[in-house]
């Protein structure tokens, strides 16, 4: 079945022949994904895609144009974040933002102060985030900003509120940062949401530790979330006070293991150990998770297309079309689009681990992991990378974490989050000591998150979520493997 629905959407991106051998249009989203891929403006084709009277297409292209990074398209943007349709602002702004640079700064700030959609305002968040890291922003503009963003730590959204906590990271360096810890430590002993507080404290965590108040990390490491006491130890680890190792202790026992790992890790830190950077085995005292039900079970592997042949870069014309992006809503704007999804099984040495992709947001990400998995070049890929806390990686079968398929594929940066078990494309790095991911180098290695890791929001590709045998990651050490992966039918 998977052979067939491969050739059928091959076919359907292939030029159809009306009257007299006139070959119809190509499917827009074919020919926006070909300028994405080629990082190209098409010499006006984008421009016109933007325009269009599909509305989703528009949208689509305005993404695409983002992704482009080039400069000359912020003019293209500028005339869609006024648009009355709301999914139009807010893909324009969130592209305004991933093009960066000075023309995108006021109109993004302009978005933050006074745009009331949520959408939008998540999109603003992010863009502000980007400018903010990439020192964009004048020094009344930052102020602008940071007051705006704390100001939306108040409002009725969970998501909005989570974003803001988040996009204050940002602001680490502003003449204002005593300020923003102030802030986000009240924000914490004031908030009813698990997920806001989770926020707060990775922000506290990762740009603000030393200045915390040290009250808000020990009322967080007793807080009932496990997420919160994941990101307080995180957090003490950083601090440097050995001191706060008696502190940490307690949670060496916590029931869950994620928050015994990275305790773990906290107290190596304080004690001048190094980080671990390969699981062999399982810390003494952890308890990892039990094996769940498989809920997926029943579901058969869909039947694959059969090649020998070396894996194949992936062409625009074959990415899935059918779900498409609409993101009018918070939860739409940062979460999978309306409709059917593609979905794979890895069998591993510790259990079955379900995935749900994200064509709308990751098409050609997709169409490649798809591939892959079709090819067999998954099966036996061992996890040649698991860091306790952070990630599992796999994707390359020679397990030395430098291997592929001889290709790679463009970056599809999106807005959603690097939160818990989702699943993104590994990338190469430049070397130290300013070592940063390098654009456009993934290919065939991803790496499913153990816990939160937002801070890889601006370069890394999301393009999917583990639905199923969260437990299995738990159990997982580097000397496990894939057995094999499979395509499973689609979400409904």
């Amino acid at each position: 079945m998977f052979y067939s629905l491969f050739f059928c959407l091959a076919a359907a991106s292939a030029p159809i022949l009306l009257s007299a051998g006139t070959p119809a249009p190509a499917n827009p989203y074919v020919q926006i994904e070909r300028l994405e891929a080629a990082r190209s403006l098409g010499n006006g084709a984008l421009a016109g895609f933007v325009t269009s009277s599909d509305r989703r297409v528009a949208i689509r292209a305005a993404l695409a144009i983002g992704r482009t990074k080039q400069s000359a398209g912020v003019p293209l943007l500028l005339r869609r974040v006024g648009d009355s349709d709301i999914g139009m602002r807010a893909t324009s702004i969130y592209a305004l933002g991933l093009i960066g640079g000075i023309p995108a700064t006021q109109p993004v700030l302009s978005a933050l102060l006074r745009d009331r959609a949520g959408a939008v305002q998540v999109a603003a968040l992010d863009a502000t985030d980007r400018l903010e890291t990439a020192h964009m922003l004048t020094v009344t503009q930052e102020r602008q900003a940071g007051r705006r963003i704390r100001e939306l730590l108040g409002v009725g959204d969970v998501i909005v509120r989570a974003r803001a906590a988040t996009a204050l990271e940002a602001f680490h360096g502003s003449t204002f940062a005593q300020d923003v810890v102030g802030t986000l430590a009240r924000a914490y002993a004031r908030e009813p949401d698990s997920y806001v507080r989770w926020h707060v404290v990775w922000t506290l965590f990762r740009a603000y530790a030393k200045r915390a108040p040290i009250e808000t990390l020990q009322a967080a490491l007793h807080d009932r979330a496990e997420l919160v006491r994941v990101e307080a130890a995180r957090a003490f680890g950083r601090r440097g006070d050995k001191s706060a190792v008696a502190l940490l202790q307690p949670l060496t026992a916590d029931p869950s293991w994620r928050v015994q790992e990275q305790t773990l890790e906290a107290i190596n830190a304080l004690q001048g150990k190094p980080a671990t950077a390969h699981l062999k085995a399982i810390p003494a005292g952890v308890h990892t998770p039990a094996p769940e039900p498989d809920k997926f079970a029943s579901l058969q592997a869909l039947p694959r297309a059969v090649s020998s042949a070396k894996p194949q870069k992936p062409t625009p014309d074959a990415i899935n079309t059918t779900t498409k992006l609409d993101p009018t809503t918070i939860a739409l704007m940062t979460g999978p689009a309306k409709g059917p999804h593609p979905r794979v099984r890895l069998v591993t040495t510790q259990g079955n681990i379900y995935l749900e992709l994200f064509p709308e947001w990751a098409p050609l990400t997709v169409e490649n992991f798809l591939n892959l998995t079709s090819s067999g070049y998954y099966d036996n890929n061992p996890w040649f990378r698991i860091v306790p806390d952070f990630v599992v990686q796999t994707g390359d079968p020679t397990g030395n974490g430098n291997g592929d398929a001889g290709y790679t594929i463009p970056a599809e940066e999106n807005p959603i989050e690097q939160n818990s078990y989702v699943i993104s494309m590994g990338m190469n790095y430049t070397d130290p000591p300013n070592a940063h991911a390098i654009r456009d180098s993934a290919g065939t290695q991803f790496y499913i998150t153990l816990s939160p890791q937002l801070h890889l929001n601006r370069d890394f590709t999301v393009f999917g979520r583990v639905i199923g045998g969260t437990d299995v990651l738990g159990r997982l050490i580097e000397s496990d493997k894939i057995i094999r992966a499979d395509r499973i039918p689609d979400s409904p």
